[in-house]
């Protein structure tokens, strides 16, 4: 079975981000007041072959250890979306 998968891609809590700082200053000039705790990240999606939903997430979260993230100072979270 095809499973379309979301990883989802962040910084670890208590690691500087200095992507999302820079929004969170650049809100109030845009006219967007109230917006505090900015985190950028990155996102992917993909397809993945796998038995089941169980397997597509383990290789998935494989996939986002080795390859789409550095574990040491990122987190990251693995969706399936559906199925084909």
């Amino acid at each position: 079975m095809i499973y379309s998968v979301l990883v989802e891609v962040s910084l670890r809590p208590g690691i500087a981000d200095p992507e999302g700082a820079t929004i969170e200053r650049a809100l109030p000039a845009l006219g967007f007041t109230g917006v505090s705790d900015v985190r950028a990240g990155k996102a992917f999606r993909f397809s993945i072959e796998a038995a089941n939903e169980d397997e597509a997430v383990r290789h998935a979260q494989g996939l986002a250890d080795r390859l789409l993230s550095n574990p040491v100072i990122e987190h990251s979270v693995v969706r399936v979306e559906d199925a084909r």
